[in-house]
């Protein structure tokens, strides 16, 4: 079960994290989403629990739970979802030469 794990302390790790979500089941993974320029925490992250039972038990222990003087946002994380402007070329934003515009 992959679960999301919002409002995070920028300060906090992914060691705490797990840590927290431990006490309710064998924690598969847990990671702390950073950007990739400054390095620097979103303020969210994901823990992967085997055991879907265990994941339910923990969402609903740790949901609205204070962890760094954060009230954790936690619940079961959707797949994400195609963007509606298609994929990205490239990282200036420029499209692709054949573009989404029809040429007649």
């Amino acid at each position: 079960m992959n679960i999301f794990v919002g409002n995070l302390s920028f300060t906090t790790k992914e060691e705490s994290l797990r840590e927290a979500f431990e006490g309710y089941g064998q924690v598969s993974s847990a990671r702390v989403v950073t950007d990739r320029e400054t390095g620097r925490s979103r303020g969210f992250g994901f823990i992967e629990m085997s055991n879907a039972a265990e994941g339910q038990a923990a969402i609903q222990a740790l949901d609205g739970r204070d962890m760094d003087g954060r009230a954790l946002k936690v619940n079961e994380a959707r797949p994400k979802e195609e963007s509606s402007r298609g994929p990205r070329s490239d990282s200036r934003g420029g499209g692709s030469s054949s573009g989404s515009f029809r040429r007649y």
